[in-house]
């Protein structure tokens, strides 16, 4: 930020909202967001209130209706403003970057817009629409700071996300990521190891890291082994207990990355890798630069190294031109493939996307039957898959959220090494999200594990000490408003992996 921004602390004591879409990357830039308005002197807004004085759109613009669900919201939210002097409303992330002043014409009460480049800037926007009384449009075209140097309010005391790349240099027609996140730009790897270590010693047990094309880390720094050296070193992190990544690509997924991972202890036995599609002509239209055979190849190794491996994948149903043929291959590869889990799409038009303009546009009916037989096999293969792990003994990582009957049923909820959802009896003694909780499997569903019988072990962790210290003490006074760019935060940690948007 220059001189100017950094003008000193005006107090405030406004709640804020932050409401997210789309990737893990929203979901990490909104806990960036968080920590830089509580920074800057805000509070978070009730669950239970009538709604905050600050209102941010962390947007995404990977679906074709993802203009319309925002400016729906923002229509729902005019009146609540128009009847709350001083409410300020903010819209950020990929939609923003793509739309820029389209926002304020169409939505003539938003206070400020923001890129994907500069989250940071964010306080300093509000405090100037507040002032100026107009709305504020900045929007940067390149990355001002890596969004790790940014404060951070993380939603876990047990797990982070820790961002290692932003940006991708791929060119997927039917992904319009690149031309709003930017080329990818890598961390050094110092940098992540540093606050690796810094999130562990505040109670973290499980990090996952994370990029648009996290594999392809590297490339930025002239260093093609670098993914796996990361790994490695990750492995030497006293008190991480569990490492994750996501999301690779199959171009990208070398054997060095396997023998790190199957060697490295710590780096779990999960692996999320995007098919889209099974059928060799549609990848080359899709500019996928892998066949069938080389995303087989890659699944035939991975559970060579590692034969209790879950996989989990992306997978778009309908891309322009696809034919039944081609829909079969993609059956074929789910068959040979096995997926713990796959994420399936419906294709939908991203604008300014290639794809978006290609010939042979296929009938939403016949998209819609095809993705009914995906998620039918899908559904079977999952079934068969978990049904493996009946009678098997894991070490569950108890999270917070995961089970929404836990508390109708008497039961707790996690993740095994895996990352399969299991949900077991509570044991008698006191248990916190971020212990550690041994269990035998017992029953088996398309998308969950359950232990019915008693806990084997349990372990009380560092990682459970740092839930309990947060959720004991109360949250510490705000500072006021800091116009200028923020220190580095402590960060204090976030929540399990979920489904990628299917980009990479």
């Amino acid at each position: 930020m220059s001189s100017s921004d950094r003008s000193q602390a005006v107090g405030v004591n406004k709640s804020y909202e932050i409401r997210t879409y789309g990737c893990q990357m929203n979901v990490h830039d909104s806990e960036r967001l968080s920590g830089l308005l509580e920074e800057a002197g805000y509070v978070p807004a009730p669950k239970d209130g009538d709604g905050a004085d600050v209102v941010v759109f962390n947007t995404c613009a990977v679906r074709e209706n993802a203009d319309n669900r925002l400016y729906g919201n923002l229509g729902q939210l005019a009146p609540k403003k128009a009847a709350r002097p001083g409410m300020q409303i903010a819209v950020g992330g990929c939609l923003a970057q793509k739309d820029r002043d389209t926002i304020v014409k169409k939505a003539p009460w938003v206070d400020v817009v923001f890129g994907t480049h500069n989250i940071g800037k964010l306080p300093v926007l509000l405090e100037r629409a507040r002032v100026q009384e107009e709305a504020q449009v900045e929007i940067a075209e390149s990355l001002e700071a890596f969004p790790s140097t940014l404060p951070t309010r993380r939603e876990s005391a047990y797990a982070a996300w820790v961002s290692i790349s932003v940006g991708c240099n791929n060119t997927c027609t039917f992904c319009i990521v690149p031309a709003l996140r930017g080329k990818e730009k890598d961390r050094r790897p110092g940098d992540i190891l540093a606050e690796i270590e810094a999130l562990v010693s505040e109670g973290v047990s499980e990090i996952t890291l994370l990029g648009q094309n996290v594999n392809a880390y590297g490339s930025d720094i002239g260093d093609r082994e670098a993914f796996s050296k990361l790994l490695r070193a990750c492995g030497t992190i006293e008190g991480l207990e569990r490492v994750r990544f996501t999301s690779p690509h199959p171009r990208d997924f070398t054997d060095d990355v396997i023998a790190a991972m199957a060697e490295t202890p710590n780096v779990m036995p999960q692996l999320h890798m995007p098919l889209q599609s099974g059928s060799d002509r549609v990848l080359k239209v899709m500019r996928r630069s892998y066949r069938q055979e080389r995303f087989l190849g890659i699944i035939e190794k991975v559970r060579a190294a590692m034969p209790d491996a879950a996989i989990s994948t992306d997978i778009i149903v309908g891309f322009p031109g696809e034919t039944e043929e081609d829909f079969e291959q993609t059956l074929h590869t789910v068959r040979e493939s096995r997926f713990a889990q796959a994420f399936t799409f419906q294709y939908s038009k991203r604008p300014g996307t290639p794809a978006a303009d290609m010939d042979g546009q296929i009938p939403k009916a016949v998209v819609q039957e095809r993705y009914e037989r995906l998620v039918a096999l899908q559904e079977e293969i999952s079934w068969a898959e978990n049904k493996k792990q009946v009678g098997r003994t894991l070490e569950v990582l108890v999270a917070e959220g995961e089970g929404r009957k836990d508390e109708a049923t008497h039961r707790l909820s996690g993740r095994a090494a895996d990352n399969r959802l299991v949900h077991f009896t509570r044991p008698d003694e006191p248990v916190r999200p971020g212990d550690v909780v041994t269990v035998e499997i017992t029953y088996a569903a398309p998308h969950h594990l359950l232990a019915e019988g008693p806990a084997k072990a349990v372990r009380r962790t560092r990682a459970g000490d740092a839930w309990e210290k947060r959720n004991a003490a109360p949250a510490d006074k705000p500072t006021g408003v800091l116009l200028g760019l923020p220190t580095i935060g402590a960060p204090a940690p976030s929540p399990a992996p979920t489904a990628g948007c299917g980009c990479d």
